[in-house]
């Protein structure tokens, strides 16, 4: 772990304790044991939580109209719903899957650019979290997320020169220097039709989810070596941000959170216990960490949703679960196929 990327965690955490009156509640959500982590059902009134104080927001992709025409943007809002804000304002071109640096100042994401009803190329970006300054890093390209302490991206390259329809036509991953802009492949075999690529907060690993044979999750150092298998069942695998649990969708209709062991040669998510449960009616997915581990961001609406990148998913929302209280809460109502949320660490 880099100097620079344990100085950003102090500075979370101290300023999460001030905003908590003490450490009981950061305790509680870092080392608690997963027995004593409540779940509900149904969502509570926002009023039971007191979102309001939370020093993070959180970017999504939602589909609405832009421009006189219906097209994936990327919004931010606060922890509790307000301030919302859309960042991208591109009716041309839909952007999705955002994913914020862990310094909070700029967002990667996908970017969809069309010739009417047919998308003519795939790429991935990065922007200042205004929208500003955006620059792409590489064509034909897939699901990034940020290496470490935020100075490399890693991306998935698409399968075949021909744009693909699919988000999981992809094979092998590369990381992209920003500061040199060089890339290097990384050198494991068997990265292939991945999906929800994400690393861990102190750059030693990746988890994401395949569609090769069958659904399983993978884990694979960054630097190298071979590919394990995950041992969760489910999708959307989050690494807390001190690395020692992981949150995932156990089916579509609960959220899970199990004990990470990353080292280990068995089972390296043990202690598995559901946090979100819903009824067959509903959907979760897309779950995500706070910065501070205090909070997961989640998707939540109708069966009928289709939980892919970019897929329409009429009266979906954002949510929000307080580990502390056992509760969570709508953020977003307007039902805007609201997905993919991202913490962005600073307000």
């Amino acid at each position: 772990m880099t100097t620079a990327w344990k100085t950003h965690r102090i500075a979370i955490a101290r300023g999460a304790l001030a905003l908590a009156g003490g450490a009981g509640l950061l305790l509680h959500s870092l080392s608690a044991p997963l027995s004593s982590w409540d779940g509900q059902r149904a969502p509570v009134r926002s009023a039971e939580l007191n979102l309001a104080a939370v020093p993070y927001r959180i970017v999504y992709e939602s589909l609405r109209e832009t421009g006189g025409r219906a097209n994936w943007d990327l919004f931010i809002v606060n922890a509790d719903g307000a301030g919302m804000a859309n960042l991208t304002n591109t009716p041309a071109i839909d952007e999705l899957y955002p994913h914020a640096s862990p310094d909070g100042t700029r967002v990667l994401f996908v970017a969809l650019e069309r010739e009417g009803r047919r998308i003519r190329s795939r790429a991935v970006y990065v922007m200042n979290l205004d929208g500003t300054a955006r620059t792409k890093i590489a064509d034909n390209a897939y699901q990034p997320a940020w290496v470490g302490d935020g100075r490399a991206i890693a991306y998935l390259p698409g399968e075949f020169s021909r744009l693909s329809s699919s988000m999981t036509s992809n094979r092998g991953m590369v990381v992209y220097d920003l500061a040199t802009r060089t890339t290097r492949p990384h050198p494991a075999n068997g990265l292939r039709m991945l999906y929800n690529l994400t690393g861990s907060p102190d750059g030693r690993w990746f988890v994401a989810t395949t569609r090769e044979g069958r659904d399983s999750n993978v884990l694979f150092a960054a630097e190298g070596g071979g590919v394990r298998e995950l041992s969760i069942d489910g999708c959307r695998p989050d690494i807390s941000p001190d690395g020692t649990r992981i949150a995932w969708g156990r089916t579509d209709h609960e959220l899970r959170v199990g004990t990470f062991n990353p080292s280990s040669s068995t089972r390296n998510v043990v202690d598995e216990k559901p946090v979100v449960t819903v009824g067959r009616n509903q959907k979760v997915y897309h779950v995500d960490w706070s910065p501070d581990g205090r909070y997961l961001a989640f998707s939540y609406g109708p069966s009928r949703g289709n939980q892919a990148v970019g897929e329409r998913a009429p009266g979906w929302n954002l949510a929000v679960y307080d580990i502390a209280a056992g509760k969570w809460a709508l953020i977003t109502t307007d039902g805007h196929h609201n997905k993919e949320p991202d913490w962005v660490p600073v307000r």
